[in-house]
């Protein structure tokens, strides 16, 4: 297997697992991943938020922990990486804000790279303008985001853990899909593990 390099998109109040998670997993299997925020340097962290179910009417919401940065955001050439992974939480709602992160994003679709979003990542890619004709998932109140840019909306399951491929394109609802969302989203990288 040829290791990737990855970009992770991330900002304050990104879902803790949803970063933290797939950070690790890719790693540990020999890709390389960049976190990158606008705005911030190698060295500084992001602020993130633990999102549960708890049987209210949207998930609950508390502190997470400190995440790291180790690539510079400013310096970022999307043309260097394999792939993209967006997280959800609260960051990607002001993140799709940013005239850049837009244009990184719209690079690595045009390029038919590999893209794995979760949650409310979708937003980005909605607010991106890359979505149109994709089958497509994400947590259920960003699925008007979603379906306004064209995409088909996909169901989400009774525990949030399903997820789907079409083509380059991984999507999930929440941070309950990671075993499903990241063996999908390796398959896509070409990255192959053996028992």
């Amino acid at each position: 297997m040829a290791a990737k390099t990855i970009l992770m998109l991330v900002g304050d109040f990104v879902e803790d697992y949803e970063a933290m998670v797939p950070f690790q997993m890719l790693q540990m299997v020999g890709h390389k991943v960049h976190t990158v925020c606008p705005d911030k340097q190698p060295g500084d962290r992001v602020r993130t938020a633990i999102h549960d179910f708890e049987g209210d009417q949207t998930y609950s919401e508390k502190p997470g922990h400190l995440f790291a940065i180790n690539t510079d955001f400013s310096l970022v050439d999307p043309a260097r990486y394999d792939a993209l992974v967006i997280p959800g939480g609260r960051a990607p709602e002001y993140l799709r804000l940013n005239p850049r992160v837009i244009e990184i994003v719209r690079h690595f679709a045009a390029a038919d790279k590999p893209i794995a979003s979760v949650c409310h990542g979708q937003q980005i890619l909605a607010a991106a303008g890359v979505l149109d004709g994709k089958r497509c998932t994400a947590y259920p109140a960003v699925r008007p985001d979603v379906e306004r840019a064209g995409a088909l909306w996909c169901e989400v399951n009774e525990t949030f853990s399903n997820a789907y491929t079409d083509g380059r394109l991984v999507t999930a609802p929440a941070w309950p899909a990671h075993p499903e969302w990241m063996r999908k989203f390796l398959e896509v990288l070409g990255t192959r593990i053996e028992t």
